[in-house]
């Protein structure tokens, strides 16, 4: 939460001149609710199970090419994991520290986000994902970077693993 998935993510995306997916927003779409919503009425363990769905389909057929933001908790997802490298996924993980992530995250005028909490439980949540996260092809630290500037360095990073 709060690392710029989805800004970043736009940003490569329109850098590369590949299509753009929102995978939060594309479950929005798909359920005609917010993911609060879902996750106030059926629960995280449904939420993660539309999540799981809503990804298999949008890599089935296997894109050529796309830029894809996933929720934080996504990667944590085995199916998840599996559905990504069936497609050879290049995952990017964008980090930042604790506070940093948390005070985006309290910012005005941000979405609702049902994991959300207090700021220990919003550390505890983050030490429990950072595992997952760390099975990243690559790891972008975002914290003082403008997102032309982060874009930009995933770019010259993905450049990399096709050569």
């Amino acid at each position: 939460m709060g690392a710029g998935k989805s800004t970043v993510g736009a940003e490569l995306a329109r850098c590369l001149g590949w299509p753009f997916h929102d995978l939060d927003t594309l479950i929005e779409a798909r359920e005609g609710r917010t993911i609060a919503q879902i996750f106030q009425q059926q629960g995280e363990l449904s939420f993660r199970q539309i999540e799981s769905a809503a990804l298999a389909e949008l890599l089935s057929p296997p894109p050529a090419s796309m830029v894809l933001a996933l929720g934080g908790g996504a990667f944590g997802q085995i199916a998840n994991q599996t559905a990504l490298r069936r497609v050879a996924a290049k995952i990017v993980f964008l980090s930042a520290s604790a506070g940093e992530l948390w005070r985006r995250c309290a910012l005005p005028n941000q979405k609702l986000r049902p994991l959300l909490q207090d700021e220990l439980a919003f550390r505890q949540l983050l030490s429990q994902r950072l595992p997952e996260y760390g099975q990243a092809h690559l790891t972008v630290n975002t914290e003082g970077k403008q997102v032309p500037q982060i874009a930009a360095e995933i770019e010259s990073s993905l450049a990399l693993f096709s050569h």
